[in-house]
C-alpha cells in the first residue's frame, strides 16, 4: 500500500486579506478611469482589462501568449470594479479584488481589498501588502497630477 509524504509547506492550504483606504484629491470619474488603466492597458505588465462584466483581465505577452489573471465579477462606473481569479499565482488558489469609490467633500475615497483562498506562497503574501500599497499610491499620484494640469 503507498503511503503519503508528509504534508510540504507549499501544499498548505492559506488565505491572504488585505484592505487599504485613500483619500484621493480628485473627483469620482477621474479615479474611476485611473483605476481601469492601473489594471489595464497602461500598466507596465502589459496587462488588459476587458471593462464588462465577464470581461478577461490578462497579462498579454504577445503571439497569444500570456497569462489570465481573472475575470470582472462587477463593474458599476464610477463606484466598482470586482474582479475574481487567480491573480498573478499560477497554482490552485481563487483571489477577489475589489476597488471601491465613494465620492467625498474634497475629492475620493478609494478602498482596495483583496482575498485570496489556496495554496498561497509565502512570498506572494509578503509581496502583495507591498504591491497593493504602491498600485494605490500610483492611482493617487497620478489623478491628483492630472488635476494640476
Amino acid at each position: 500500500m503507498p503511503t503519503l509524504e508528509a504534508e510540504k509547506s507549499s501544499d498548505v492550504v492559506r488565505t491572504f486579506n488585505y484592505c487599504k483606504d485613500r483619500q484621493i484629491a480628485a473627483p469620482i470619474d477621474i479615479v474611476f478611469e485611473t483605476v481601469l488603466e492601473s489594471v489595464g492597458p497602461l500598466a507596465d505588465m502589459k496587462l488588459k482589462l476587458e471593462p464588462w462584466p465577464g470581461g478577461r483581465w490578462y497579462r498579454d505577452l504577445g503571439n497569444n501568449t500570456g497569462h489570465f489573471w481573472g475575470h470582472v465579477q462587477v463593474i458599476k462606473p464610477p463606484k466598482l470594479l470586482e474582479i475574481c481569479g487567480p491573480m498573478m499565482m499560477s497554482y490552485p488558489v481563487s483571489s477577489f479584488l475589489q476597488y471601491r469609490l465613494v465620492e467625498e467633500a474634497g475629492g475620493t475615497k478609494l478602498t482596495l481589498t483583496h482575498q485570496a483562498v489556496g495554496l498561497i506562497k509565502p512570498e506572494h503574501s509578503q509581496g502583495f501588502k507591498k504591491g497593493w500599497d504602491a498600485v494605490i499610491e500610483d492611482v493617487a499620484k497620478r489623478t491628483e497630477n492630472a488635476g494640476k494640469r
